[in-house]
């Protein structure tokens, strides 16, 4: 691409965002189209936006698959879309508090506990959405699924409130961070794109030493998380070896040392 196409695309690119425009790719269209399918959508949209979608991909080509793919040993499938996230949503853009009724693992329930939502997350791993809350009652930053959120309401809340309370929520992330340096063995440095790939979701910087021709990736990510840093580690095997972060070295020391034990000479 040469530069005066690269300043073209840029400026239409521009007055799209200007005019709040969104451009789609057609294989982006087809996406949607199939997702609107989904039995999920009826939940996840509005009818009125879902027959807006509709209407707008009405002259697309549906996706056919044609019976040329075939999903093998799949495990059941369970719905992304929650029933409590139209509900929480607009109550985060809004910066309201929330008042809710809640499980615990153990079965018991907390009810009319007040708090201040911070934002929805959702697990890859365990296919579930949770939502990260500030307790007022306890004055503690907690996570609840959203399966075992029983009832929720909105409160008001001042902007002034608002603004205390999230600053405080981001004082209490911060101190749970932690850090670790991956470094890239030389001979595997042309495979970095899928190195960087298994890393995506961390907070993340790349150095590069000349010198030793080496890689290193600086990892922040929250203390509960290490568990999961560790395990893309592990997917990476010999690409990779941990150089800083005691926590995670102890625990892949740990790892090594059992799996050298299982194979072990019997006496």
């Amino acid at each position: 691409m040469s530069l005066f196409e690269k300043i073209f695309n840029y400026q239409i690119v521009s007055r799209l965002d200007e005019s709040g425009a969104f451009a789609t790719t057609s294989q982006e269209r087809v996406w949607l189209q199939s997702m609107l399918a989904d039995s999920a959508a009826a939940e996840a949209f509005t009818s009125a936006t879902l027959d807006k979608l509709r209407s707008m991909l009405a002259d697309d080509e549906p996706l056919e698959a044609d019976g040329s793919l075939k999903e093998k040993a799949g495990s059941s499938a369970s719905s992304a879309y929650h029933p409590l996230l139209r509900v929480l949503r607009p109550i985060l853009r809004s910066r309201s508090g929330i008042c809710m009724n809640y499980r615990l693992r153990n079965g018991r329930m907390h009810e009319r506990m007040s708090g201040f939502p911070y934002k929805l997350e959702y697990s890859m791993v365990k296919k579930e959405w949770s939502l990260l809350w500030y307790n007022r009652r306890h004055r503690a930053l907690m996570s609840t699924k959203l399966s075992n959120i029983v009832t929720v309401s909105e409160e008001e809340s001042s902007p002034e409130e608002a603004e205390k309370l999230t600053q405080r929520i981001l004082g209490i992330l911060e101190s749970r961070k932690e850090q670790g340096i991956i470094e890239i063995i030389p001979v595997y440095n042309g495979e970095m794109s899928r190195i960087l790939y298994a890393f995506s979701c961390f907070e993340k910087e790349v150095e590069y030493v000349q010198e030793v021709d080496t890689y290193r990736i600086t990892l922040t990510f929250q203390a509960d998380e290490c568990e999961y840093v560790l395990s893309k580690i592990r997917f990476l095997g010999k690409r990779v070896r941990v150089v800083q972060g005691a926590r995670l070295i102890s625990r892949m020391k740990e790892t090594i040392a059992k799996a050298l034990a299982r194979y072990e000479e019997e006496e």
